[in-house]
């Protein structure tokens, strides 16, 4: 049973995987015998490489290729699968979002959001997943085989809700408004995770979607944490690490009959 949950060997990019969580997604894997490829935007050194990521040094590399240039993830793959051959597995992690700390505008009311802030969090989260799956997917295709993991948020199967921001009003005397452009973004990789998944099922390559709660991340308020944690029915936020496990699920082959799929882990948000 456990060689059927095994990833050892199996090449595996994560898209962002220097961020928080891409870094838990690399070293989970990394321990789990898997050869990881991180695709970044950014170059990263090598002291802080080995900083980040101690052990299993062989089985890592780092190509720089943002999600959103479709010339830099063809360049970065290609020169992966001469490397270690075709993935058989890819994490669109990547991701961006409005930061909390933000300008009004960033974080003020719908009616006068500015379209730039739209843009570059669609671009990201979404045109970015899809531009990578068509590169590495096309791949998989190639090969007869493949797992695309996408990940999403609780936020792109149900609207944020505004009242756990309320409290920035309250103390800052400023409306705080949790902007449409990230659940769009979330939104919109329900449907594209399911297209791809019948787009490409005759090709044994399989594409799910991963819905996250919240994160235990140190960098929100208190009273947002309160906020949020009274509407979980497990009473908490998620640590890093307890994701871990479903990105491994659904790279190895005890997932093999899983596609098009909505993997809700969000300690019960969604389900008052």
């Amino acid at each position: 049973m456990s060689d059927l949950f095994s990833v050892k060997d199996k090449v595996i990019i994560v898209t962002g995987g220097l961020g928080q969580l891409g870094r838990s997604f690399v070293t989970s894997l990394l321990e789990a015998g898997a050869k990881v490829a991180i695709y970044s935007r950014r170059a990263v050194e090598e002291a802080q490489l080995a900083e980040l990521f101690p052990a299993n040094r062989d089985r890592l590399r780092v190509y720089v290729a943002s999600v959103t240039d479709k010339e830099a993830l063809q360049k970065a793959t290609d020169a992966l699968v001469a490397e270690w051959g075709v993935p058989h597995g890819l994490v669109n992690n990547a991701g961006i979002d409005s930061k909390p700390s933000g300008s009004a505008d960033q974080n003020g009311p719908f009616e006068t959001y500015p379209q730039h802030y739209w843009d570059d969090i669609i671009d990201t989260n979404l045109t970015g997943v899809m531009l990578t799956t068509q590169v590495v997917g096309a791949k998989m295709a190639e090969a007869g085989r493949g797992s695309i993991v996408n990940i999403g948020s609780i936020y792109g199967i149900v609207s944020p809700n505004q009242a756990l921001y309320a409290y920035r009003e309250a103390r800052d005397g400023v409306p705080f408004i949790k902007a449409v452009s990230y659940a769009a973004s979330k939104s919109g990789l329900v449907n594209l995770t399911r297209y791809v998944a019948t787009y490409w099922a005759p090709k044994n390559v399989r594409c799910n979607l991963i819905s996250f709660g919240g994160v235990k991340t140190g960098n929100f308020d208190k009273e947002f944490v309160d906020n949020f944690i009274a509407r979980v029915p497990l009473g908490r936020q998620a640590e890093v690490a307890e994701y871990n496990g479903v990105i491994q699920f659904l790279c190895s082959d005890a997932s093999t009959y899983m596609t098009g799929s909505n993997v809700v882990v969000d300690g019960g948000f969604t389900a008052w």
